[in-house]
């Protein structure tokens, strides 16, 4: 092969410490990033010559073993750790000392704090103890009692630090620390700052545990929790069974770790741009999540049962005849069972898709495509539905009541979605399904805590849309909006080029996959398939959707652009999305990042919105005394728990903040409903 070769290109260098750190910190190499940076300093020079072991030039470097004259005390990995670095932890127990340290801690301007407790679960978790630290390689602990009144007054000793406004405290997931001290009647009040959400904003696509950033950013690798407890599973133990000089320790460093990370990401959040996003949206919104993980909300207990012997039989019900239509028993929940069934019984495939393992692939878009095909399609369907609505939500909600409050307590992720959604989980209550009649009745097992509330559903009319035609400056589709117009059946009109009172159930519905397929990157073979339109229609119907909305083409088009020359995008409040992608070599990988680029803007300023929303909403009802309750935030709606008596009052605030979260070029509009259920109130 006629290539050129210079044998000097290959000959051992430096290396280039600053590109190291770069990308392993990018892929997360902690380990490795360690051992080549420790080797390399090996072999550094000294300022009288060159180190015992020789220079670089000749050698290899081992990356799986540990320096000859790396201190014995040092883990294998290169990281500091409490073994080989100086620390001073001290255990607080006496009331004097207490009192004294109490003094102390009102003094500083800035502390970390993090309890330890009996679960991960804020609303069930006892306090076990709370560890401080305001310097660097400093911490303190407080052990609680067990006894809940005895816990309670010692808690409350420190209700003059934690409710001083003018002290900072720093956490990580400071959320959970805050609600785990409701329960001890402590209000954590003054600034916060969550390391896990500096981090969350400043890399969006990274792991944010405390491990992990000790590790990538400190070069520190902490105690783990597997030490104290042991490993999940039936033998852990619970904290309160560990020698408390070691919780001490454990404890202690997580509070020290903590309080360096804040001094490490603060003046990070100002060089990546992103510290306005972290003080107004991400840092008030803790204690409004706060408040609403711990309020809770109630369910129908007893109508979850009856739906749930409903759905049991019509799921046998199914069973049945879906093994009819078949000709033969066999188990339906089998992919390979069923597979075998459809295309090798029934033919319903000539050439049927097949996984990796060899058998056929029968999930849910595969069934889909077969529909009209065979009855049985529909009753697999109506089968698959059904089974996981019932384990899903109507057999799973019941177990997550708390027996003490009666409720359900979710909990609310900030720091999970790149985009700046919220996420849930334990349970998760923003994927019941609400587009079946079978789904919707879970809604309707949501309920309000008595005969003297109603539930209150405020959800924005069509934000994301109104989000694009604002940020893009389309005229046509400002107007629209600015007039009140359907804007589904406006753009029908104008793709279609007929009047709006003309425009057919049909033409409306094909513009509105366009209007919110478009900002997905949607295409002429992905419309088809939304549609009854063939493929050269659907490509007809996006270039007409285009020509009337040229703001929204020269959009799309500019924030690819944007994204190939600064390697993110970002929302109308700075929110960034970074897309280490968006000039690959792959065409595939490429295009994923172009409609991340066309879509995060939009998506992640909607979040943006609801949450500037939640914080205005809360704020104003706390403001004049309101006792009804925000209970839940789902996509584009709020849910309230509203006492009858403040009703009116609370659809006033509520509106009049919702509508006047951010200001853009298109009126927000927020649609409301009441009722004894959710599924009512929707």
């Amino acid at each position: 092969a006629p290539i050129t070769f210079d044998s000097e290109e290959l000959s051992v260098k430096d290396i280039n410490e600053e590109k190291v750190k770069e990308l392993f910190t990018e892929l997360e190499f902690r380990s490795l990033m360690s051992r080549v940076l420790t080797n390399v300093d090996e072999n550094k020079e000294s300022p009288t010559g060159p180190k015992s072991g020789g220079s670089l030039e000749g050698e290899q470097i081992d990356l799986f073993s540990t320096p000859a004259n790396q201190s014995n005390t040092e883990n294998l990995s290169g990281f500091k750790n409490l073994e080989n670095t100086d620390h001073f932890y001290q255990l607080i127990e006496t009331d004097q000392d207490l009192k004294l340290f109490i003094k102390k801690l009102e003094q500083q301007e800035s502390v970390c704090f993090d309890t330890e407790t009996t679960s991960i679960n804020a609303v069930s978790a006892e306090l076990v103890g709370i560890a401080f630290s305001y310097a660097k390689g400093k911490a303190y602990y407080v052990t609680v009692p067990e006894d809940y009144e005895l816990a309670k007054k010692r808690v409350e000793l420190f209700k003059p630090f934690f409710e001083n406004a003018t002290i900072e405290k720093i956490g990580q997931n400071i959320k959970y620390d805050i609600e785990v001290l409701k329960k001890y009647n402590v209000d954590v009040k003054g600034e916060l700052f969550d390391t896990m959400l500096a981090h969350y904003l400043i890399q969006p696509d990274m792991r944010h545990n405390m491990d992990v950033l000790a590790e990538t950013y400190l070069s520190y690798q902490p105690m783990s929790i597997e030490n104290l407890i042991g490993k999940k599973g039936k033998h852990q133990k619970n904290m309160r069974d560990v020698d408390v000089d070691l919780v001490k320790e454990y404890a202690a460093e997580d509070a020290d770790i903590t309080f360096q990370l804040k001094q490490y990401f603060q003046p990070k959040l100002a060089e990546t741009e992103v510290k306005s996003v972290f003080d107004e949206i991400e840092t008030p919104l803790i204690p409004v999540l706060a408040e609403m993980e711990h309020t809770g909300i109630k369910v129908d207990e007893q109508a979850l049962k009856e739906y749930s012997t409903q759905l049991h039989s019509e799921v046998l019900s199914l069973d049945k005849e879906i093994k009819e239509l078949a000709g033969q028993d066999f188990l339906i929940s089998s992919p390979r069972q069923l597979g075998e069934i459809l295309f090798d019984k029934l033919k319903l495939s000539d050439k049927p898709k097949k996984t990796k393992s060899g058998q056929y692939a029968t999930s849910e878009d595969i069934l889909v495509g077969l529909k009209g095909k065979h009855p049985i399609i529909e009753k697999i369907l109506s089968f698959r539905e059904i089974g996981k609505l019932k384990s899903t939500y109507v057999d799973a909600l019941p177990k997550e009541i708390n027996p003490r409050t009666g409720k359900i307590h979710t909990s609310f992720n900030q720091a999970v979605a790149a985009t700046g959604r919220l996420s849930s989980n334990n349970p998760n209550l923003q994927n019941i399904p609400i587009r079946t009649e079978r789904g919707k009745k879970v809604r309707a097992m949501f309920v309000p805590t008595d005969e003297d509330h109603i539930l209150l559903a405020a959800d924005y009319s069509q934000i994301e849309l109104r989000l694009i035609a604002s940020i893009s400056k389309d005229s046509s589709m400002i107007e629209a909006f600015k007039a009140g117009e359907d804007i589904h059946a406006a753009t029908a009109a104008k793709v279609f080029g007929i009047g709006i009172d003309e425009v057919t159930r049909e033409q409306r519905s094909h513009a509105k996959t366009v209007n919110f397929g478009i900002i997905y990157g949607v295409s002429a073979f992905g419309l088809s398939n939304q549609t009854n339109l063939s493929r050269k229609e659907a490509k007809e119907l996006i270039d007409s959707y285009f020509e009337s909305y040229p703001g929204i083409k020269s959009y799309i088009d500019n924030q690819v652009a944007f994204a190939r020359e600064n390697g993110y995008v970002q929302t109308i409040k700075g929110r960034k999305r970074y897309l280490k992608d968006i000039n690959s070599g792959n065409a595939v990988v490429r295009g994923h990042a172009e409609r991340n680029a066309m879509n995060a803007p939009i998506q992640g300023s909607a979040a943006d919105v609801i949450k500037i929303a939640m914080i205005k909403v809360f704020n104003a009802m706390n403001e004049v005394g309101l006792k009804s309750k925000m209970l839940l935030q789902v996509h584009d709606e709020l849910v309230f728990d509203a006492r009858l008596d403040e009703l009116d009052q609370l659809k006033q605030l509520v509106r009049e903040n919702m509508e006047t979260a951010v200001d853009i070029d298109v009126p927000l509009v927020v649609d409301m409903g009441t009722g004894n259920n959710w599924l009512e109130a929707h």
